[in-house]
């Protein structure tokens, strides 16, 4: 690690830039060896991907997104605005760069070292989260299954084989098949489209913006700061880091973290950090629904996500490459109601609330960025795709491990983001 002397096992301060669910673990587990901390954000706690997601837990469901389907699907999209994989026919270079090196990574030697990379942070991330509720994060994750649901047995065929490539690669994922009555019992809502299923088992979810707001609230309560704060420049020394704010706010400390998603990349490529990250945009709503919801609900034919929230519905989809900032696309949504209406009963689709937009940070490898920089006492950890809520608290506790002893713990070696 670039040039970082450690008196006394480590920082005793460090700035978290981001206020998600990967920023707010690392500061969880950074207090948990004894490090003061302070956590800035431009817009405050859970304002991007870690308030509208599904919130799924779900560690076995954690599949690379550079599979070689994916570049012949995405390659068929270009001609179908409604498909849910969205790439704008527009001139961006840095978008077309990112692709290129997303296509070059589409083979199953790339996939199945995603995979294997992923293995040690999805085995430890249910316990990660069993950490922190139990020891002061007052949000539970509830346990069960997620059932994904399927028009006909063959169809059920992809992501079987899928589950078993992750099987091969190290990751066993326990799972069963569905017949039509037993998708019914596990699926009320499933409309007779529905005809076969897969039970995911072992899995959890949760209501993402309440349990990062929790979590929020148990840094403070241990002493942290979370501040509301537009970071635009870093300067790292042997002596520390100082951070600067667009309003002239100045903090100092003797080490940072920058964990900021979709935007990661506009300050760590001035670090060493090469491999770019890009926002995936997702789309959610919720919606009511007339019959009760006991888990999630996985319709991989039209990619899109369900978890009972709040009473109702919350509907997730699309990955959509577009600019983190750019405005929400209400054509976007209507696809994945369009896509969805067909096999779920009793969704009351045209009384739906909460509609939003989240960059989720994606990596052209698979791999997301956990670790040190060039620079001196700066690290950074982002680009873990659509599986941020579920790795979040985990890479939390890795990095915090990897800060304060100066030890690259094995798990991070394959995340390193100087790769």
């Amino acid at each position: 690690m670039a040039g970082f002397e450690r008196i006394d096992g480590g920082p005793r301060s460090v700035i978290v830039v981001g206020a998600g669910i990967v920023g707010l673990s690392t500061a969880w587990f950074l207090q948990e060896r004894g490090v003061e901390v302070t956590v800035l954000d431009r817009k405050g706690v859970a304002a991007g991907s870690s308030w509208g997601n599904a919130g799924w837990i779900a560690p076995g469901l954690a599949i690379p997104l550079n599979e070689p389907s994916v570049l012949r699907y995405g390659l068929k999209s270009l001609a179908n605005p409604k498909a849910p994989l969205h790439i704008p026919v527009t001139f961006d270079p840095a978008l077309w760069a990112f692709l290129t090196r997303f296509a070059a990574n589409c083979h199953w030697g790339s996939w199945t070292r995603a995979v294997q990379t992923g293995l040690p942070l999805n085995e430890e991330s249910i316990e990660a989260y069993d950490v922190l509720t139990a020891n002061g994060v007052a949000e539970p994750t509830n346990p069960g299954p997620i059932t994904a649901g399927f028009t006909s047995p063959r169809a059920a065929v992809g992501l079987l084989h899928e589950l078993r490539r992750m099987a091969d690669a190290g990751q066993h994922v326990p799972h069963a098949a569905l017949e039509r009555d037993q998708l019914r019992e596990l699926v009320p809502l499933a409309s007779d489209a529905l005809n076969a299923g897969v039970r995911i088992d072992e899995q959890r979810f949760v209501n993402p913006g309440r349990f990062v707001h929790a979590l929020a609230d148990s840094v403070t309560s241990r002493g942290g700061t979370i501040s509301t704060v537009e970071v635009v420049d870093i300067q790292a020394a042997e002596s520390g880091v100082t951070v600067y704010g667009r309003s002239g706010q100045t903090y100092r400390a003797d080490a940072a973290v920058v964990a900021t998603g979709a935007w990661l990349s506009a300050m760590a490529r001035e670090w060493g950090v090469r491999v770019p990250v890009r926002a995936g945009r997702g789309y959610s709503f919720t919606v009511p629904v007339d019959r009760e919801i006991p888990g999630p609900i996985y319709l991989p034919e039209v990619r899109v996500a369900c978890t009972p929230y709040q009473g109702a519905l919350r509907v997730a989809g699309t990955m959509e490459f577009r600019k983190p900032d750019d405005p929400f696309v209400p054509a976007r949504l209507e696809a994945i109601v369009a896509s969805t209406r067909p096999l779920l009963d009793g969704v009351r689709w045209d009384e739906r609330t909460d509609e939003w937009v989240g960059p989720r940070p994606v990596t052209p490898d698979g791999r997301p960025l956990i670790g040190a920089t060039r620079q001196p006492n700066l690290f950074v950890a982002g680009g873990h795709g659509m599986w941020g809520l579920a790795q979040g608290p985990v890479t939390g506790r890795l990095l915090a491990e990897q800060i304060t002893t100066g030890k690259q713990p094995a798990a991070l070696i394959d995340c390193d983001p100087l790769r």
